[in-house]
């Protein structure tokens, strides 16, 4: 039986009615299973369905119900129990979220059918290191590792790529995103748009005060430090705009590929392309 882990985002105001529906479309069935974790089966009231370690039991894939935010978050929360993940987006875009509304059920029954396939997407690490003292990690992002001078602060930052110093220049901060990412916080700041399955990194300056600083396409295995050279203390570091973490002036924050991938559920009918011009609206 194929035990399915379900993460509904309490937030979303379309929520309930979406965990209805895939609640009723897998009651009774013989050949797959719902859990969901318990906290969020006490908030929808669906308890008998909740498990309160959800990280630890046997899960053959999860379904986030929400937007990317909701699957980026199961991504890490799952990260290292090779589990495929796959999004119902009710969100605003869902570039990675695979399952619209209109196609729910559908799709639910070629999940049962095995009528899908896995991308592996590559997930960066974070790490600082303060002073003298070893590198300490804070995370992994599917997304972006993004370091910022708070609201409206211009910092000072130093660059360094693959050992080697590339640009000392002030900006607002830099974000340093796969090519997952390339859609998300990166295009807002003027980077390009980078298909997933082409394995690097972008390194994207936010408003940077200069114009010689601009997005840097870079090998996926190339190390970034980003050297903070800053006097007040409002500088953060933020892991797929959902965990953040305070940074000292002359920290270094390093970040590296992930040794594992995360493992996104995709469908036949849909690819990249369609996708971009979909979601991004552009002209056909």
């Amino acid at each position: 039986m194929l035990q399915i882990a379900v993460s509904p985002n309490i937030d979303k105001e379309n929520a309930p009615m979406v965990l209805k529906r895939l609640i009723n479309f897998f009651d009774g069935r013989t050949d797959a299973r719902v859990i969901i974790p318990m906290d969020e089966a006490r908030f929808f009231g669906y308890e008998e369905y909740g498990v309160e370690d959800i990280e630890n039991s046997p899960i053959d894939m999860a379904l986030s119900i929400g937007g990317d935010g909701t699957l980026l978050g199961i991504c890490r929360r799952l990260y290292e129990r090779d589990i495929p993940v796959c999004g119902i987006n009710i969100g605003t875009f869902g570039f990675l979220a695979d399952i619209e509304l209109p196609e729910l059920e559908s799709k639910l029954e070629k999940i049962i059918k095995g009528q899908y396939y896995i991308e592996e997407r590559m997930l960066v690490s974070g790490f600082v290191k303060s002073g003298h003292d070893d590198e300490r990690f804070l995370g992994h992002a599917i997304n972006d590792v993004v370091v910022t001078g708070g609201i409206a602060r211009m910092i000072h930052l130093d660059l360094t790529v693959d050992n080697c110093r590339v640009m000392d220049y002030k900006a607002d901060g830099i974000i340093v995103s796969t090519a997952t990412g390339s859609t998300a916080y990166s295009l807002s700041a003027g980077g390009p748009l980078i298909n997933p399955k082409i394995k690097v990194l972008l390194v994207t300056p936010i408003c940077p005060h200069t114009f010689n600083a601009r997005p840097m396409v870079i090998d996926e295995n190339d190390e970034v430090r980003v050297h903070v050279m800053a006097t007040h203390q409002e500088i953060v570091v933020t892991f797929d705009g959902q965990e953040s973490f305070h940074l000292q002036p002359d920290d270094d924050v390093v970040v590296r590929k992930a040794p594992l991938p995360a493992k996104i559920v995709k469908f036949d009918d849909k690819n990249y392309y369609q996708t971009i011009r979909t979601k991004l609206l552009y002209n056909s």
